[in-house]
């Protein structure tokens, strides 16, 4: 079939260049193809009773369908150009800002307008961290929750089913340039399009290569985040989670001068495991419905390591240390800090006489027979820095889940309007290797709309 736009992958990146497209340009013939379900089909089979592990499906519901791997998260959407990616680089700070409280509004009048914006602008939390050698990052953040980002993804796709042609269960096999457009190959047939967007996320950073090298574009290596999820009783972290909710913390090593990072802040939340390409690691989930939530807060603690000669493979780095770590615990492994400390491999009797009730099924072992000692070494550190904000942190019981490895594509070589050298066909969101985050791939989707859109 011919198509004026075809967009690949249903993530917050294609979804709101559909949005923005059908908006924009109604007479246009747009479609979706996604590999995976439509949101209300997208079930994990883990139920932590019958189903405590991972058992490998032909595509994982967590990672990929309607919402792409943002769907089950806690629905963050950080208001900031501190984090989340490098788009304003491509188009501007100003520019990236107002498209990204634009993605905002579209959220909150989809469902979200009972969510709450918070700030860390003039927080005396700042103060206190840079008394204790961290950084507190600036930011806005919406938190809609697990639940209530389900909601707006479910109207926004009711909004955007009359207007597109959505291919569910339609993995992209092949993406050719023909007779100045594109054929979208699949294992039911071909399409064709005058333009293409490519918005795959992570979980499609192997598959974008593959396009990279089929046609010429140019790439360069990314970094790969290797760490812990760390999980408390929120008490420990109610005066920051109350007034900011997500802090982004940044602080530099004594021993190596490396940069650890927390991401991810779920207040009263759950911890979750996620399937990247066969390689189950650990991620985390909040929610704004009192009922469904937890008496425990999760953060991830996370190092970057970016390679370059004569090793550029950070991503097969990350995987390698998550292989390891689903050989040995037969999935995610979690330790209690005080077992890490004393060189102890946890037990399910020390776990199950904790303070702290682990949210997931994982097994109890040893995480510095998975972690590389610098990077372990760095998250020890940064553990006893954040006990000095929040006492109670470098507690025994706090529970450490591992690993958690955040991939991110490499960097494909894109002009100022996120175009390749292919004129008409653009990357855009987590697949780029541009952005990493929920609000900065929303926002790259209505600027490659926007513009396609001026284009006509």
């Amino acid at each position: 079939m011919q198509y004026d736009v075809i967009i690949i992958g249903a993530g917050p990146g294609g979804i709101f260049s559909a949005y923005e497209l059908s908006k924009l340009c109604p007479d246009k013939k747009i479609a979706v193809f996604e590999e995976g379900q439509p949101l209300e089909k997208r079930r994990c089979p883990i139920d932590g009773k019958t189903v405590k592990h991972c058992i490998g499906c032909p595509t994982c519901a967590i990672m990929n369908g309607f919402g792409g791997a943002g769907a089950f998260s806690d629905g963050k959407y950080n208001l900031t150009n501190d984090f989340g990616g490098t788009l304003y680089e491509y188009i501007g700070k100003k520019q990236a800002m107002e498209l990204m409280h634009y993605v905002d509004e579209i959220n909150v009048s989809h469902g979200g307008e009972n969510t709450k914006l918070y700030s860390t602008a003039n927080s005396a939390f700042k103060t206190r961290c840079l008394q204790c050698g961290l950084h507190l990052l600036d930011a806005s953040v919406r938190h809609l929750g697990t639940d209530i980002n389900f909601v707006v993804l479910k109207n926004l796709f009711a909004e955007l089913e009359p207007k597109v042609d959505f291919h569910f269960r339609t993995p992209v096999r092949k993406v050719l340039a023909k007779d100045g457009g594109y054929e979208i190959v699949t294992d039911s047939g071909s399409h064709t399009c005058s333009q293409c967007i490519i918005s795959v996320g992570r979980s499609g950073s192997k598959w974008m290569e593959s396009v990279c090298r089929d046609l010429a574009i140019e790439t360069k290596s990314n970094r790969v985040d290797i760490g812990v999820r760390v999980e408390l009783p929120a008490e420990i972290f109610k005066h920051l989670t109350d007034e900011l909710y997500e802090s982004k913390i940044v602080y530099k090593t004594e021993k190596y001068q490396d940069l650890v990072r927390t991401f991810c802040m779920n207040p009263k939340g759950a911890v979750v495991t996620e399937n990247t390409n066969g390689i189950v690691t650990v991620n985390g989930h909040s929610y704004e419905d009192p009922a469904k939530q937890t008496e425990n807060t999760n953060f991830a603690l996370l190092v970057s390591k970016h390679f370059t000669e004569p090793f550029k493979d950070s991503n097969g780095y990350g995987e390698s240390i998550a292989r390891l770590s689903n050989m040995l615990g037969g999935g995610v492994m979690v330790q209690r800090f005080g077992d890490l400390i004393r060189g102890q491999r946890s037990t399910p009797k020390r776990i199950e006489k904790s303070f702290v009730t682990p949210t997931l099924s994982a097994t109890p072992g040893d995480l510095s027979l998975v972690i590389p000692k610098r990077i372990l070494d760095g998250i020890i550190e940064m553990i006893y820095a954040l006990d000095k904000i929040a006492p109670g942190t470098a507690n025994d019981d706090t529970l450490l889940y591992g690993v958690e490895v955040k991939f991110y594509n490499m960097e494909v070589s894109v002009d100022e309007n996120l175009e390749t050298s292919h004129k008409g066909l653009f990357i855009i969101g987590d697949g780029s290797g541009i952005t990493h985050s929920l609000s900065h791939a929303s926002a790259s989707g209505v600027y490659v709309a926007r513009y396609l859109a001026n284009e006509t």
